[in-house]
């Protein structure tokens, strides 16, 4: 077993320049598969020893190159199932669409070893999801932010697991979210297009970047203005990238409230602007302010097409009626 955060720095030989990087860390760390590595890559946890992450397996490394190799503390591989509740939307024998809370991991990683979604959903429909997608996620094939409530579909079948996974790839899924945003767009309508890939100022964050990262483009529009301070989005995802709609948003200057992470906090300004009972509203969301509303796909047996809606949850209906009182 691993100790936890176990760091690895690895400077290849002069003969490994020019190859790919997860073939050279693999051929210089022979405990861990290149599999392995391929995953740690692209979770964000190798970087150059002195430059940023690198999330890209077939990156190409150079002559006198360093690796800093964070390898995460092992944990059993197969989780559990638990008793915890879903608000199921639709089920049949092939798959299950589910209202998440927000507060929810949808599947078990360092720091939330159970109490997902992953174990609900086993012990919900117990021995049909076991394996579906990977012993870690079954029947997981998209995932939604802990502090994101809103719609997600999950597999029951290794043939309904592959066909939803197909449709995302192609982004042929409809897939709509509700925003509430710090600040008004410059357009009621638009795209935000920019590559996405991990932040060289801290790797548990993300980021538009200039070069590297991987394409990205949201749509939006304006739902309703709350004066210049704040607004409601609807934001539809062309790509699937992590935080995409919370990185986009920020990167125009409009990020989520309650996203501290990506400058969604209140600010003395936002405070002012709000004044004492939107504020609080805010103040107490304990979340970001981002709802999967939509959420729309074909049948993988029945070839239907099958489009769910999930109304707000109560603490951003309230949020949104206290920006209502003030504007």
């Amino acid at each position: 077993m691993t100790r936890p955060e176990d760091r690895r720095i690895v400077a290849p030989p002069a003969g490994a320049a020019g190859g790919r990087l997860d073939r050279v860390l693999a051929d210089a760390l022979p405990d861990l598969s290149r599999t392995r590595i391929r995953r740690l890559i692209e979770a964000g946890s190798v970087s150059l020893g002195r430059g940023g992450t690198i999330e890209e397996p077939s990156y190409r490394v150079k002559p006198g190159q360093s690796f800093a190799v964070i390898v995460p503390e092992s944990a059993d591989p197969s989780p559990a199932g638990q008793r915890i509740p879903l608000d199921i939307v639709y089920e049949d024998d092939e798959l299950i669409v589910v209202d998440k809370n927000a507060g929810l991991v949808v599947h078990p990683a360092p720091g939330n070893p159970d109490g997902t979604l992953v174990n609900a959903l086993i012990a919900h429909c117990g021995a049909s999801l076991s394996g579906i997608g990977g012993v870690r996620r079954p029947g997981i094939v998209h995932r939604l932010d802990k502090p994101t409530s809103g719609l997600m579909v999950a597999a029951k079948t290794d043939r309904s697991h592959a066909a939803l996974a197909a449709q995302f790839k192609a982004r042929s899924i409809d897939r709509a979210y509700t925003a509430f945003a710090w600040g008004a767009p410059a357009r009621p309508a638009g795209e935000i297009a920019g590559n996405i890939g991990r932040s060289p100022r801290n790797r548990k964050k993300m980021a538009v970047l200039a070069s590297g990262g991987r394409a990205a483009l949201t749509r939006y529009r304006t739902v309703r203005r709350f004066g210049d301070a704040a607004s409601r989005l609807e934001c539809r995802l062309a790509t699937g990238r992590t935080h995409q709609i919370r990185v986009h948003l920020a990167s125009l200057g409009l990020p989520v409230i309650g996203d501290s992470a990506y400058g969604g906090g209140l600010t003395p300004a936002r405070r002012r602007a709000l004044g004492p009972g939107a504020t609080a509203r805010a103040e107490g969301l304990g979340r970001h302010a981002l709802h999967a509303h939509r959420l729309g796909f074909r049948h993988p047996a029945s070839g239907e097409v099958l489009v769910f809606e999930s109304h707000l949850p109560s603490e951003l209906k309230l949020l949104e009626n206290a920006l209502k009182e003030v504007w």
